[in-house]
């Protein structure tokens, strides 16, 4: 089992020291709560409370008892989470063992290639900031069942599209597919960090984002030998089957959430506590509108993505070339290395998904490596090293081949620098920006992270078409010119990096100098509804000197930082219509033309 899952701390034992799953809570996990309880007679206004919050005269046994309780939920819930992106991890890799088939069979071209991989990441572009917004508003059960039934629906019309040869029906699959595959992405990350916050939130995540990474490794190592032995369709059913499986676990997720939100104690949503609010509005008029007061101060509006500061747009610069040097790659990959090392296309193809097996080994390793060292730059200090990795695995593979011999070094050192760096991007968010914001920071890390790939892919698959080929001359020439991209893109990501962490620690120096906060400090703070009897108590928080409030979040953005952030929203935008007009312009151009 992860490590800290099951474990609780001291402080859950009293309903006045358990604020950790049930606050706000900015940047870090390391805050310390000053309770304030002001009393109002009325009945409890929340229904939604474990066992953990019971009255301080429980005894041993019974805490034991909601102790293994909660971290039976947990576990649940985490379960269930892992198991909505199995079917749309699965779906989305098994294209790239496929490309020579496809170009046998169906007469696709490399820009026809790349047009249908830039298909499924086009609308990730922006589909993961209103998942994330839309997770905020509407709750993440509730989104999580749109992102599941429109990843099935596109994955139908993917299935129609090869069975037909229409590979014009084949990309509309594929961009419906993107509709829900980032928001999903957001919606299973928010879920984690909700249940997991204070209880080993690296490895649980880590063991979250496994399921799908062990996913996109079976889909490479089998695609193409479920070609040989069932026929050409059969990873499209495959695809299709783990789909529909995706979308079964979410609809028993969507029967159970409020008692495993109940039972495990997790952070309410602003929807489940607006939901509350209505209920009790005709029995308890003054605790209803602080319930939505409290849901109000939970929403997040677009415009305050500007206020969140120059170390979440570095994080944000970081994303787009992460984007651009990791998906294109693995997707391309085994046609590459066959062509550049003249293997035949199952050894590619075998070779090609050594590049997702990293993952499941790393992953664990990474989560437990950020639960238990406490230093605060662990984690982009992971970062430098897995581009390092990545950009030593690039610099093989663009050295000459009659040199090298050989793929699997360079494979294998991209396999280790991007088998662990995805995890880090996520578990980064919770440090750089207040709780509330989780989810729509979330959506912005893979809306630019997939407007970087969506642009590499587009043109990588422009490029590899730029010339009438000339036999193996040629493709040697061009994919050369590819690599080369790539070395170049992973030096700048190398470099973003190092900008993030020199800003991060700059932040936490004047976090550290910043005063602390009193209880007389905070008549803004944000209630913390907590029912223990039949009296409802409303408590306040402080926090340590390692974090800032959302208040003082939000007034050190002013001025030059602020104006810097409406700046860096202006070149994102830029970015994603740039992405979306090359995307169409090329489409509109070469798809369905490759016959």
């Amino acid at each position: 089992m992860p490590h800290g899952l099951g474990e609780f701390s001291d402080h859950t034992a009293g309903p006045s020291n358990d604020l950790n799953d049930i606050s706000e809570r900015p940047f870090t996990n390391d805050f310390e709560v000053n309770a304030l309880p002001v009393s109002i007679e009325a009945e409890s206004i929340l229904d939604t409370r474990s066992a953990l919050h019971t009255s301080e005269d429980l005894t041993t046994k019974s805490l034991a008892d909601a102790q293994r309780r909660a971290f039976v939920l947990r576990t649940i819930a985490l379960l269930c989470a892992c198991s909505f992106s199995i079917g749309s991890h699965y779906a989305s890799n098994i294209l790239g063992p496929l490309k020579s088939r496809l170009h046998r069979e169906l007469g696709t071209s490399h820009t026809e290639f790349g047009l249908l991989i830039a298909a499924y990441s086009l609308n990730s572009t922006w589909t993961p900031l209103v998942g994330g917004l839309m997770a905020n508003r509407l709750g993440t059960t509730f989104t999580s069942i749109l992102a599941t039934g429109v990843i099935f629906l596109g994955q139908l019309l993917l299935l129609v599209g090869d069975i037909c040869g229409n590979v014009r029906l084949m990309a509309l699959g594929l961009f419906v597919f993107g509709l829900g595959i980032s928001p999903l992405a957001v919606i299973q990350e928010t879920i984690i960090v909700r249940f997991f916050r204070s209880h080993g939130l690296g490895l649980s995540m880590a063991f979250g984002l496994i399921a799908g990474k062990g996913a996109s490794f079976l889909s490479a190592r089998t695609a193409y030998p479920l070609t040989e032995r069932f026929g050409t369709r059969a990873p499209f059913y495959v695809a299709t089957s783990l789909t529909a499986l995706s979308v079964v676990t979410n609809l028993v997720y969507l029967a159970c959430s409020r008692w495993l939100v109940t039972g495990a104690g997790a952070e309410l949503e602003a929807a489940d506590i607006k939901h509350e609010a209505r209920k009790r509005m005709n029995i308890d008029m003054t605790g209803a509108q602080a319930l939505e007061h409290v849901a109000e101060r939970k929403y997040v509006k677009i415009r305050s993505i500007i206020k969140l500061g120059d170390v979440f747009w570095a994080y944000v610069c970081a994303n787009i070339f992460c984007g651009m040097i990791w998906a294109p790659f693995i997707h391309l990959a085994p046609n590459l290395i066959e062509q550049r090392f003249g293997l035949s296309e199952h050894e590619a193809a075998v070779q090609g998904s050594y590049l997702l097996a990293g993952s499941m080994v790393l992953y664990p390793v990474c989560g437990y490596l950020v639960d238990t060292i406490k230093q605060r730059n662990i984690i982009l200090r992971l970062l430098l090293l897995a581009s390092v990795f990545t950009l030593g695995g690039y610099m093989w593979l663009a050295s000459p081949p009659n040199l090298t011999k050989n793929a699997l070094p360079g494979i294998f050192a991209f396999a280790f620098g991007h088998g662990y760096s995805p995890l880090l991007l996520v578990v980064l968010v919770p440090q750089i920006v207040p709780s509330k914001y989780v989810s729509t920071a979330l959506g912005v890390h893979k809306c630019m992270e997939q407007t970087g790939s969506t642009l590499f892919q587009t043109m990588a698959g422009l490029l590899l078409d730029s010339k009438k080929p000339k036999g193996n001359i040629f493709d040697q020439e061009m994919h050369q010119y590819l690599l080369d991209a790539f070395v170049i893109l992973n030096v700048l990501q190398f470099l973003s990096i190092l900008f993030l962490g020199y800003l991060r620690r700059k932040q936490v120096i004047v976090q550290n100098n910043a005063p602390k906060l009193s209880r007389v400090d905070i008549p803004e703070a944000e209630p913390l509804l907590q029912a223990g009897s039949s009296t409802e108590i409303i408590q306040y928080t402080t926090i340590k000197d390692s974090s800032l409030s959302e208040n003082e979040l939000e007034g050190t953005a002013d001025g030059a930082e602020l104006q810097r952030g409406k700046v860096m929203a202006f070149c994102c935008v830029a970015l994603f219509v740039s992405a979306w007009v090359l995307f169409m312009c090329t489409a509109w151009a070469k798809l369905g033309k490759g016959k």
